[in-house]
């Protein structure tokens, strides 16, 4: 039985019926381990990795310290208010395919999050999951970040359940012009904050997700992947920014992602510019 929390969506997470619900013989999921407390669920999958750990774990938090994003980006919460959790992989794609990680799982958090909260979720590459309109503002709910270690690669997700206004204010969400005001699920009106229920949602569209881009090699067309993570993002369509390294910047429509999940940048000449690594700025 869960224990009893009276702050709704502050209930500890039950790691024995986690694994009842979401591990089979068959499947992706080997282990779900939930600990107190941890600096960040993706360091130490990462240390288990270069160790040896086999795929298939996931490792949540009720508190994550030292949990960090893409861009140097610092990332907090109070204990048991949101879901921070990190699993192991190891895929059997080819490397440049990889890139896809972080958008996989982003519509496998969008769709879980829509589904069992009723929060319309949508996505802004490459690894943040939104709340809003970019007519009434665009918040962030939840932030994805991928590592490797050799052929195995670490996926870690931070994504803000029951965090209250005057949480949010403290969060640390760090420097860059595309960096978002942090949301909740509870400040976008959610009807539902059970983490317990939105985890397994997560693991299970992910596994299925990930089986068929596996089963495809890689592929986004083979596996439906491209289109399903078209239709549920924020930024293909949008005139956007994109801040690369070393300072430069491109500007025009996202017009979409490539084979290997890259965003096209349709500049002044008309040409598509793949963008691997930036920080991205909605401009309308």
């Amino acid at each position: 039985m869960r224990a009893e929390n009276h702050t709704p969506g502050r209930e500890p997470l039950d790691a024995s019926g986690l694994r009842r619900a979401a591990l089979r013989p068959d499947g992706l999921w080997r282990e779900i381990e939930v600990v107190p407390s941890t600096g960040s669920t993706n360091a130490d999958l990462l240390a288990r990795a270069r160790r040896g750990e086999s795929a298939g774990v996931v490792l949540a938090a009720e508190e994550q310290v030292a949990g960090r994003g893409r861009m140097g980006r610092s990332w907090v919460s109070p204990p048991r208010a949101a879901l921070t959790f990190s699993f192991l992989l190891n895929p059997a794609v080819p490397p440049a395919r990889r890139g896809w990680l972080p958008l996989l799982t982003g519509v496998a958090v969008a769709a879980a999050v829509t589904e069992v909260t009723g929060v319309q979720a949508r996505l802004k590459w490459p690894n943040d999951v939104l709340a809003g309109h970019v007519l009434a503002g665009e918040g962030k709910l939840a932030g994805i970040l991928a590592e490797a270690a050799g052929d195995a690669v670490v996926v870690g997700v931070g994504l803000n359940v029951s965090t209250e206004p005057a949480e949010l204010s403290r969060l640390l969400a760090g420097p860059g012009p595309g960096a978002l005001p942090a949301t909740s699920l509870r400040a976008a009106g959610a009807t539902a904050l059970d983490r317990q229920d939105i985890l397994l949602a997560i693991l299970s569209g992910f596994e299925r997700w990930y089986s068929a881009w596996q089963q495809a090699g890689g592929d986004p067309d083979r596996s439906g992947l491209r289109q399903e993570y078209v239709r549920w993002s924020a930024t293909i369509g949008r005139t956007v920014r994109a801040e690369l390294p070393g300072g430069q910047a491109l500007s025009g429509p996202a017009a979409g992602v490539d084979s290997d999940g890259r965003l096209l940048v349709r500049v002044s000449s008309g040409a598509e510019v793949p963008v691997a690594a930036a920080d991205v700025v909605h401009l309308r």
